[in-house]
């Protein structure tokens, strides 16, 4: 059991982040376990001849063989919407003296010795640093950033935007609750179920503040392995299915007759948060023909928008609800 204690000002200074080095760094495992993270199979074995492309064997070698990354690869997001670029720059700020035990880490706990890339390479620290950080930026150009991260930021950010309004409308235990099941919220301590490790892990948040961090590589709750680091917690993100595929709920007749078949569609997906180009993927439709058509139900009161960051994110209103029978 890994116990967080937040006081009264830690909890707020509780915050969320959606990270691109977190996403980028996790999906590696989507490489070394396959089958694991079935939702974004689909869409990673579409990059699979790309990803092999680039220097993948390094790459491969730096997830442990059950599931672990080294932490300094996944570091504390210093905003709720981080650039990649900046993340990477923490990463390539490691001193090298400190490369070794940062990976070992990872590996040595659990009996797996270091991969001969890596062992071999810590010959020269400072040129596998750089050689990693060089790997993941280039995985990250070429198989990531293009089409995969601007769907996923979406829905991250449509997670993000769940998370506050169930904060602010029912408070921090039924957030923590609604996070995952590893997760309990008791007296002013959260608690991770560790399964993964033994013995209990007592952290104080002492005014550093709580980072979660959805993603889409998780079974359920986690936290760094080091117990040294500032405080922070990865949890599976909500609306992961609409990143499997073009699939939409079908709405009714009676919707699609009252406001057109278009329109009756985003009311079927709008139950969570989406952004238009999320909602476009989704639909295979164009980000502009979604924009007029949310424009129409946000002027009739049928959607409401909140933005996150650079995006605006749609969600059915109660009266949206009320239309397609979501509350009955």
């Amino acid at each position: 059991m890994h116990r967080f204690t937040l006081r009264l000002a830690d909890l707020a200074t509780t915050w969320f982040a959606a990270s691109p080095i977190h996403e980028a760094v996790l999906s590696l495992r989507m490489w070394t376990h396959p089958g694991v993270y079935h939702l974004q199979s689909r869409a990673f074995e579409q990059l699979r001849p790309t990803f092999e492309r680039l220097d993948s064997r390094l790459l491969l070698s730096l997830v442990a063989g059950n599931r672990w990354v080294p932490d300094f690869l996944t570091p504390r997001p210093a905003s709720p919407s981080p650039e990649f670029r900046s993340e990477l720059a923490t990463v390539r700020a490691l001193p090298p003296e400190r490369l070794r035990a940062e990976l070992e880490q990872a590996f040595l706990p659990h009996g797996q010795p270091l991969p001969a890339s890596l062992d071999a390479g810590l010959a020269d620290p400072e040129r596998l640093l750089a050689r990693i950080a060089d790997a993941l930026e280039e995985y990250w150009e070429v198989c990531l950033a293009p089409a995969w991260w601007p769907q996923a930021r979406a829905a991250l950010e449509a997670d993000l935007v769940y998370r506050a309004r169930l904060l602010a409308r029912h408070g921090a235990v039924a957030l923590f609750a609604d996070l995952d099941h590893r997760l309990r919220w008791e007296d002013g301590v959260l608690s991770i179920n560790r399964h993964w490790t033994d013995g209990d892990v007592e952290t104080p948040v002492d005014g550093r503040g709580l980072v979660l961090c959805p993603t889409f590589f998780v079974r359920g709750a986690i936290t760094m392995i080091s117990n040294d680091r500032a405080p922070q917690i990865s949890y599976p993100a909500r609306g992961q299915a609409g990143m499997a595929g073009r699939v939409a709920p079908v709405p009714s007749r009676a919707v699609e007759s009252l406001v057109g078949a278009p329109k009756a569609r985003l009311l079927a997906l709008l139950a969570e948060p989406a952004s238009t180009t999320d909602l476009a993927y989704r639909l295979g439709v164009t980000p502009g023909a979604v924009s007029q058509h949310l424009s129409v139900l946000a002027a009739t009161g049928l959607v409401t928008r909140a933005r996150h960051g650079r995006s605006v994110l749609y969600r059915r209103s109660p009266l949206g609800d009320e239309l397609t029978g979501a509350n009955r």
